[in-house]
């Protein structure tokens, strides 16, 4: 069972115990076993992102996602409605590098989640109907979430720019409408053959359950599936910003002008990752920060204004986004956090501030690990970008360790490079052309005459 005191955090390192095994068909199966509620998490990570597709086929991962809640041959009903009724929670994700699906339940309906897991990677349901039903789903899902929003395609903007055309990340997990439209039946069939599939799959069971008995039923659900065509690894090519990128926008949604700033920086948990978390809790965290409190209230040019490292498999962004007060321009804004970015690239970061920010990190991090749930996300998600399922002690150690001098030098390195930087403003006014003035005699024809014309 996970500890989260601190005082058992100074005896004893912070573990989830589990154990591995592997099916015939390449199935990886975690199993960690806590009694403490009885409750069940399955959670299922296949090893495809958005970062897999090929061009002019983008969007397939998020389509999937949906395309696999829409049935299977032995259970054609609504996923959802299944394991709801027993009092599950259901959901799934995507991103740029990996796939997932989880359930909780009761700790009774084990089977029944298994089974439902099983019969949709193995037996998928997948016909004109429902592809065109998805697309349909996935295509305003874009429109809500990128279209119409304010701000809403900053996120894809800021990708295309900072990584390059021939990088995975270069486009966003959402996808294209052109290429959801695009898709045929062949082209969807070929994607779930090719990655969802046992051998590209892990499969999480954490809760209140024996081991034996969930291992013999992840093989009498999953052992009859046959595996896939062993993938090749995704090629990541290696880049850095070759020049200062100043990209304006125009945002009809956008209620007032809004920055980011961006900069290529370290994968997840690769060295210097950890540290950029730190840095921002020092540069931008709190009325006393460097960033917050220069801008919004030493300065009083920005309402608001935060940084942080956006950590991705493979490569990251570090962003800082800030919004002027009326009267401010953007531009004027680049130079303020310029100056202090300057300042505290120069000054260092404090040993007390560092301490409190590992101190506030090391709470927010064991809160997240408090749920059955979040240590089954944990254990396939470690395993997943290292490799060790219980790698829990090694991230937290990437924080404590972290001295001023590193963190310092992560920061150097990263903000000292090539940029993105991108200003969205709403549309601006436009102004009506003024009419001529009128000369002191009306001109023939003219419906403007002296008093008394007829």
């Amino acid at each position: 069972m996970l500890l989260l005191t601190a005082t058992a955090l100074a005896q004893s390192e912070l573990s989830i115990p589990y154990e591995m095994h592997t099916l015939e068909n390449g199935l990886t199966v975690i199993l960690a076993e806590d009694h403490s509620v009885p409750v069940v998490q399955v959670n299922v990570w296949y090893h495809v992102g958005s970062k897999d597709e090929v061009e002019g086929r983008t969007g397939f991962a998020h389509l999937f996602e949906h395309l696999m809640f829409q049935g299977s041959e032995n259970n054609d009903e609504d996923y959802f409605t299944l394991l709801q009724e027993v009092g599950g929670s259901v959901n799934g994700t995507t991103n740029m590098d990996r796939t997932n699906y989880f359930e909780g339940v009761p700790a009774a309906y084990l089977p029944l989640a298994l089974w439902a897991e099983a019969d949709r990677m193995g037996f998928l349901i997948l016909d004109d109907d429902a592809l065109a039903n998805q697309q349909d789903v996935v295509r305003n899902e874009r429109r809500q979430r990128v279209e119409n929003p304010p701000y809403g395609d900053v996120w894809m903007t800021l990708l295309a720019e900072v990584f390059p055309s021939n990088h995975p990340y270069h486009h966003p997990t959402i996808g294209s409408h052109e290429d959801l439209e695009a898709a045929t039946m062949e082209d969807v069939q070929g994607f779930y053959d090719t990655w969802y599939t046992p051998n590209n799959a892990v499969v999480v069971i954490a809760g209140d359950f024996d081991p034996k008995q969930a291992l013999d039923l992840v093989e009498d659900y999953f052992g009859e599936l046959e595996p896939g065509p062993e993938t090749t690894p995704t090629v990541i090519p290696a880049f850095e910003l070759a020049e200062d990128k100043v990209i304006r926008k125009e945002d009809e949604n956008a209620p007032t002008p809004k920055l980011w700033i961006a900069w290529h920086s370290p994968a997840l948990y690769a060295p210097g990752d950890a540290e950029l978390d730190l840095f921002s809790s020092y540069f931008a965290n709190g009325k006393e920060s460097p960033l917050y409190g220069g801008l919004v209230l030493d300065r009083q040019i920005a309402v608001e204004a935060s940084a942080y490292q956006a950590s991705f498999g493979e490569d990251s962004m570090y962003v800082i986004e800030a919004t002027p007060v009326p009267g401010v321009t953007t531009d004027q804004l680049v130079v303020a956090i310029d100056e202090i970015l300057a300042e505290v690239l120069a000054a260092g970061v404090p040993a007390d501030a560092l301490a409190n920010g590992q101190t506030l990190y090391e709470v927010g991090f064991l809160h997240g690990l408090e749920t059955i749930a979040a240590k089954a996300n944990k254990l396939n998600s470690y395993y997943y970008f290292t490799g060790e399922p219980d790698y829990v002690q090694k991230d937290l150690d990437r924080y404590m360790d972290a001295t001023p001098e590193t963190v310092l030098a992560a920061a150097q390195t990263t903000l000292g490079g090539h940029r993105v930087v991108l200003h969205v403003a709403p549309p601006a006014p436009v102004v009506a052309d003024e009419p001529p003035p009128l000369d002191d005699e009306p001109k023939k024809g003219c419906l403007f005459g002296r008093k008394g014309d007829k």
